[in-house]
């Protein structure tokens, strides 16, 4: 869980950058992401030693730090619509490869504890998963914008999934949760 979260602090540095300087939405939310990503496995970390009912309550909190992204694409989106530039598609595609590395790594490590310990360890690996297809998203988003679609809107539709995905985990993971604090009672 320490090695997920010091990548996903590592990458969020690289991504934040490469948004503010490119202007992308996708990749703002997808940056918060992976700072969203660093608090849950810290959480996951110190919170696998707690009790059964301390660990749900953790998983019920965990499901309100997975709306976080959402929020950061709500608020990147509307400066976008304000300002429809499209981002700089290269550095869009490249960054996003370059989360989707971060993300798999992940991914693959948290794979043998996904279903141990329960909502913790499950929202941990939902979020590597997801952010491992959201990051293929950004890449099409960079092609499409560089070869088919010189726009702001793939960037920005790219974003809007990035928000939905982040929606429906926090769901699943709010429903476990509940069901672990249900059985712990």
């Amino acid at each position: 869980m320490l090695i997920v979260a010091l990548l996903n602090l590592a990458y969020f540095g690289v991504e934040f950058a490469v948004a503010l300087a490119i202007g992308s939405v996708s990749l703002f939310a997808d940056s918060v992401d992976f700072l969203e990503d660093t608090s849950v496995n810290l959480l996951i970390f110190f919170a696998l030693a707690w009790s059964a009912r301390s660990r749900a309550r953790a998983g019920m909190g965990m499901a309100f730090i997975l709306l976080v992204p959402a929020l950061a694409f709500v608020w990147t989106a509307w400066g976008k619509v304000i300002n429809p530039i499209p981002p700089e598609a290269f550095a869009l595609s490249l960054t996003g490869l370059g989360a989707l590395i971060v993300n798999l790594c992940c991914a693959y490590l948290l794979a043998a504890y996904r279903h141990h310990s329960g909502s913790l360890t499950r929202a941990a690996f939902l979020s590597a998963r997801n952010d491992a297809f959201a990051n293929v998203a950004i890449i099409t988003a960079g092609l499409v914008t560089a070869f088919l679609w010189a726009s702001a809107w793939p960037d920005v539709i790219i974003g809007l999934g990035i928000a939905l995905i982040n929606l429906d985990a926090a769901r699943e993971v709010w429903e476990a949760a509940r069901e672990e604090h249900n059985a712990a009672a």
